[in-house]
């Protein structure tokens, strides 16, 4: 059989355009959400009716919305377009933006941050990508709107601070809505219109799967695990800005001064490991020692935030891990997930990552008002050791790839015997057809696959590549 990898096609230039154009979209949003988390503590203390925990509220309430309503903004992009659904969701971050930023109170911003969560697109961006790209390359279109997620946080955190001080926080909600718009303009000047839209399992939530999927004991581990993380995230934002300022000597204008090296220095501690655990097959080891470095930096937070060193010692221990975990979770859903319920787990997943910064915000806001600097970081501490001990009962990692085959319409029983001829291939670990849709859904071993058989039994060639890993 000829190799299917080596001979798959380049992308094609609406395919990039689409990648780049979506990946502008999330970046556009993603960036108005994060931009004020390095800052908001400070600019809390002045707010009129501001309470810690209130801050800690307002920092975390886009994650409730957000959780609340990604999955039926995806549902919903099935029925009346994805476009049509992006641009509610981008309108009403605005909406949500405007409000914040003409509020004075803490309820006010409260409110402003929820209705910016209710502009959940991200199933409906990842849907529109799925329309626009071919199977074999869905996995570089969700890599490259992933890589712009992890810039957009990265740059929001030198951001942050910088633009406080010129346009104050106001400004940086004006700032906010003014990126919805340009993404509003980005959809309709730059986003190829598909020319047809359907489900695809691959990359969006299916309603019967969903219960499938919550039962699975190893997609609940991942799941717990990213909310954990943005939890232990979004809590310690609650106390850092003022840690820095308060011990750390820094006016929050340069608090970027320790953000930037501390990013860029994990960021290139990550990697190797990252090489390390992917060719030596030993990510499940690599993946708790990023859990055990986050529950060290946060007791070092505990005992250290006293002293600048301390702090910037601490941060980068927590960013190498958490940079580490953020890059891994994602791969680790693909590889556990049924081969074509991926689309549901992540939808799952990216709901509990949201959930996570709400509950970080809301916990760690009444524990710093409750029990000050200290009682939060030792409450993150708490929250990664108990991750720690659910990771370790996760299964060892399989190092397989899933790959979409088209295999055209068929009736159900054509579509069970063929799922089992291509189960007793050499290499393939499981095998699902689905016969409406005309696809198979593989997990294969590709040390062990007998592309030749899988030819066979399809009865001609190979259509069809690998699954993305990471949304």
């Amino acid at each position: 059989m000829k190799n299917t990898h080596a001979e798959r096609p380049v992308m094609a230039p609406v395919e990039r355009r689409a990648a780049v154009s979506l990946a502008g979209i999330f970046s556009l949003r993603m960036l108005g959400l994060f931009m004020i988390l390095p800052v908001f503590a400070l600019y809390a203390e002045k707010l009129e009716g501001a309470t810690p925990a209130l801050m800690g509220l307002a920092l975390g309430a886009y994650g409730m919305t957000q959780a609340l309503l990604q999955i039926p903004f995806g549902l919903l992009s099935d029925r009346f377009g994805r476009k049509p659904v992006i641009l509610a969701g981008l309108v009403l971050f605005a909406l949500g933006s405007a409000v914040a930023a003409l509020s004075d109170d803490i309820f006010g911003i409260i409110i402003g941050r929820a209705i910016q969560g209710s502009g959940a697109i991200a199933a409906a961006v990842m849907a529109l990508a799925a329309d626009l790209t071919r199977e074999e390359h869905r996995t570089k279109t969700m890599a490259i709107i992933g890589m712009s997620i992890g810039l957009s946080f990265s740059v929001s955190l030198v951001a942050g601070p910088v633009l406080d001080h010129w346009i104050g926080i106001s400004g940086i909600f004006w700032l906010t809505g003014i990126l919805a718009l340009l993404g509003i303009a980005v959809l309709f000047t730059a986003v190829p219109t598909p020319v047809s839209s359907y489900i695809h399992r691959d990359a969006e939530p299916v309603p019967a799967q969903f219960a499938q999927v919550l039962r699975d004991a190893q997609l609940l581990r991942l799941d717990f695990g990213i909310l954990t993380l943005h939890m232990i995230l979004t809590a310690s934002f609650t106390a850092l800005p003022l840690v820095l300022r308060d011990y750390g000597g820094l006016p929050s204008s340069h608090h970027w001064w320790v953000y930037l090296p501390v990013l860029l220095v994990s960021v290139m501690a990550m990697v190797p490991l990252i090489i390390y655990g992917e060719r030596r097959q030993r990510m499940k080891t690599v993946f708790l020692g990023a859990i055990i470095a986050v529950v060290a930096s946060m007791f070092g937070l505990a005992e250290g935030y006293g002293s600048l060193t301390g702090i910037v010692l601490s941060l980068f221990l927590f960013y190498v891990g958490f940079n580490l975990l953020e890059a891994s979770l994602p791969s680790l859903i693909s590889r556990m997930a049924p081969p074509a319920s991926k689309g549901t787990a992540m939808g799952f997943y990216s709901s509990s990552q949201f959930l996570g910064a709400f509950l970080g915000g809301s916990i760690g806001g009444w524990l710093l008002g409750e029990a000050g600097f200290s009682g939060v970081f030792l409450f993150c501490a708490a929250a990664a050791s108990v991750w720690l001990g659910v990771a370790t009962t996760m299964a060892d990692i399989q190092y397989l790839k899933t790959r979409l085959v088209r295999v055209g319409t068929m009736a159900a029983d054509q579509a069970a015997l063929l799922a089992r001829q291509l189960s007793g291939v050499a290499g393939v670990v499981e095998a699902v057809v689905i016969a409406e849709e005309g696809v198979a859904y593989l997990k294969v071993d590709e040390k062990l696959l007998d592309e030749q058989a899988i030819e066979a039994a399809l009865g001609g060639e190979v259509r069809g590549g690998e699954l993305p890993s990471s949304v």
